[in-house]
């Protein structure tokens, strides 16, 4: 009783870390039971923990011993499966190397424990309260149509696309794909290839008809916490997509550098959620249903191409939804905490 009382005297400090491409985002709120009271947040060119980063969170940590400090996860290697029952996990992934966690009992998101000790020792200096997997975050953006239909959600970073497909909330395929890897990048020239040997033959005068058709140390015995972490639809019902967009509708379309460069890596994005759904469709351990709608929880700003490449070559029905991924940490970090 006494403690509680003790704790309504204090602001709660929520500081959440986004590593990206080049740099790493920081977004710290000041809760109180009535609300949040500020927010602040700034960007530091690197992926490391330097002084400045640090002099940056302990000025507001200092404020309160109320404070937890949270990081989207960022290993390269991490997942979801759908169950979580024990005796089949091993049937979608070899889990023996990773951290997981079920999720709402329905379905279980990992991590590699080798890159999950990486990350808590880099940070041990400030120590780190939740990391949270990209899948929670997707899970908990699209609350309001991941309990309905079947449909495709996705999580656009700058270096990773995390796909999910959920029908009445439950997960039935997730993929967590690096813009960066040998594996994906050679999955994308293929295609390429493929798609000009085709047309080459197509010029040639040959009619052809292509279809798409155990332990890193026991303080990470539990992922979710690491020191003691505890049908179509209208567009419509998007107000925050639809805004944006209006915008990139209404954008200029002569390509500049950048844009050449936005180009591209909407491609690749196109490209690595196209074959991820072929596995879908493909791979046998997944019972897979006709797909039509997808859900982009747009982190970064994509342009317009991404949209159009999935409408145009794979026919879907494409919604986009802004997304600041820095609240939206904060967000999930004050639900586990009940709050």
């Amino acid at each position: 009783m006494f403690a509680k009382i003790f704790e309504a005297l204090y602001l709660k400090v929520f500081v959440n870390i986004i590593v990206k491409a080049e740099s790493t985002v920081v977004y710290i709120e000041l809760y109180s039971k009535k609300g949040t009271v500020d927010n602040t947040q700034m960007e530091f060119s690197t992926k490391v923990l330097d002084e400045k980063m640090y002099e940056f969170i302990t000025k507001y940590t200092k404020e309160s011993p109320y404070f937890y400090i949270s990081l989207l996860d960022y290993s390269s290697l991490q997942g979801a499966i759908p169950t979580c029952t024990k005796n089949r996990l091993s049937y979608y992934y070899d889990l023996s190397n990773c951290e997981y966690k079920c999720y709402d009992d329905k379905w279980v998101y990992f991590t590699s424990k080798t890159e999950l000790y990486e990350i808590e020792k880099r940070y041990q200096k400030i120590g780190v309260d939740f990391i949270f997997s990209p899948f929670v975050l997707l899970a908990n953006f699209f609350r309001d149509k991941i309990n309905s239909k079947i449909a495709i959600y996705v999580l656009i970073q700058e270096e990773f696309v995390s796909v999910a497909i959920f029908e009445n909330s439950q997960l039935l395929f997730a993929e967590h794909l690096n813009m960066q890897t040998d594996e994906d990048i050679d999955d994308i020239m293929l295609a390429n290839d493929i798609e000009d040997e085709n047309l080459e033959l197509l010029d040639g005068g040959i009619d052809l008809e292509h279809i798409d058709v155990d332990d890193a140390g026991s303080d990470l015995d539990d992922f979710g916490d690491i020191e003691d972490l505890d049908s179509l639809e209208e567009i419509d019902e998007f107000d925050d997509s639809k805004d944006v967009e209006e915008e990139l509708l209404e954008s200029d379309s002569t390509l500049h550098e950048s844009d050449e460069e936005s180009f591209n890596e909407d491609y690749q994005r196109f490209s690595l959620i196209q074959h991820s759904i072929a596995r879908f469709y493909k791979d046998e351990k997944y019972e897979s249903q006709f797909l039509e709608n997808i859900y982009i929880a747009d982190g970064i700003g994509v342009s317009s191409d991404l949209k159009k490449y999935l409408e145009e070559e794979m026919f879907f029905h494409v919604y986009i939804r802004h997304s600041e991924i820095d609240t939206e940490l904060c967000e999930v970090t004050k639900e586990e905490l009940g709050l």
